[in-house]
């Protein structure tokens, strides 16, 4: 009996459950909203301001875009979207403090964004020093996110309605903190 009392209490000492992933991954609703946006392109073209994009907005990165199979498929398209918003989820997480909370919305429509307008924008940005001064958090989203609807100097009407979608997924509800993690 001892022996099985001291085996049993090393496996509990060496039994551990495995990290949560931080920053985790966005949500359903995230990928759906940049789905949406993006739109989905098989082969590489360039996107509103010139850049050659493939798949849901994913910037090639060489001539070509021969860092991917081409034509790509939707499904190949969509795994290659997660593995393009782990960049942009760690800058979110980085970039907003340890004492702000975020739901699993929150933190969605923030990567939507920084995905859309670059890790250094959102860095240097009004939206997170706000966030990160502590003001309300849907009251910054809905007055800083619409200001974000330039591309090459010029309004677009589809940044106009991403950033309202992505104020809107701000403002949805839920009990999913995942910052900070």
């Amino acid at each position: 009996m001892r022996a099985f009392t001291l085996i049993f209490a090393l496996l509990s000492v060496t039994v551990r459950a495995a990290p949560a992933v931080c920053p985790p991954g966005v949500n359903g609703a995230t990928i759906s909203l940049i789905k949406e946006f993006e739109g989905f392109v098989a082969r590489p073209a360039p996107d509103p301001i010139g850049l050659p994009t493939v798949g849901y907005g994913h910037l090639c990165k060489t001539k070509g875009c021969s860092e991917v199979k081409l034509p790509l498929t939707e499904a190949t398209a969509t795994t290659l979207l997660i593995n393009d918003l782990k960049q942009f989820e760690t800058c979110v997480n980085n970039a907003v403090k340890s004492n702000i909370k975020l739901n699993d919305n929150q933190f969605g429509a923030l990567t939507s964004w920084t995905f859309n307008v670059g890790c250094g924008n959102m860095q240097s940005s009004t939206l997170i020093k706000r966030l990160n001064a502590g003001e309300a958090p849907d009251t910054v989203a809905a007055q800083e996110l619409p200001k974000w609807d330039l591309a090459g100097g010029h309004p677009l009407p589809g940044l106009v309605r991403r950033r309202g979608a992505e104020v809107n997924l701000f403002k949805t509800a839920s009990s999913t903190i995942v910052h900070p993690c």
